[in-house]
């Protein structure tokens, strides 16, 4: 295969990823967390459908990782580039455990309890992700603007899991660190699957 067909798989795995999780993440934890009993006891269906969704972004992510390291193989950080997101990939499909055993739970405080157990362990993961975003912009080198916007997501994706287990108010500073996360995120990834799409392995990564 072609750098050009590496860089169209890791782009459409790219695109995967953001509407499954979407889906996962705000069309069902944030439903549980709203409604924790009645989520489970009357849509369960769309729970398990969650969990689904879930591991396709862990399928997906290691297709990414894959695809981004045959892209990239020539610069000296893609392997472990490739490694820490692929311990991100093990560790979010650990935390998926908890979800299923969120569907046998009768309590609004056992549910709740089960989505923290997977928040818990799928934020270890987001640190070494954070890592990778980091290398990745290095990586990539150009588009300029979309390897700087990674790196800071990948700086502000590992403060904000040691800010989790550091700050003891970390509520009180919730939506500032989502915020330092999300922006940079958002704009840096999507922009990244955009250019895979469009122009990626047409030329040398710098």
């Amino acid at each position: 295969m072609t750098n050009r067909t590496f860089a169209r798989i890791a782009g459409i795995s790219y695109w995967i990823i953001f509407f499954a999780a979407i889906f996962a993440n705000f069309g069902v934890i944030e439903r549980i967390t709203q409604d924790p009993v009645g989520t489970i006891t009357q849509h369960g269906g769309m729970v398990r459908a969650g969990i689904v969704a879930f591991l396709v972004t862990v399928v997906f992510d290691v297709v990414v990782a894959w695809a981004l390291y045959m892209l990239f193989k020539d610069h000296p950080l893609t392997l472990p580039g490739m490694l820490f997101r692929m311990m991100h990939a093990a560790i979010m499909a650990v935390a998926i455990f908890a979800l299923p055993l969120a569907l046998e739970q009768g309590t609004a405080e056992a549910i709740l309890h089960q989505v923290h157990v997977f928040n818990t362990i799928w934020l270890i993961g987001l640190f070494f992700f954070g890592i990778h975003l980091i290398l990745l912009g290095r990586i990539l080198g150009r588009p300029r603007l979309i390897a700087v916007f990674l790196a800071i997501a990948g700086v502000m994706y590992a403060v904000d899991t040691c800010a989790h287990f550091l700050l003891p108010n970390y509520a009180d500073y919730a939506s500032i660190f989502l915020a330092l996360v999300a922006v940079p995120s958002i704009f840096g990834e999507m922009a990244l699957a955009v250019w895979l799409l469009v122009k990626g392995g047409r030329e040398a990564a710098a």
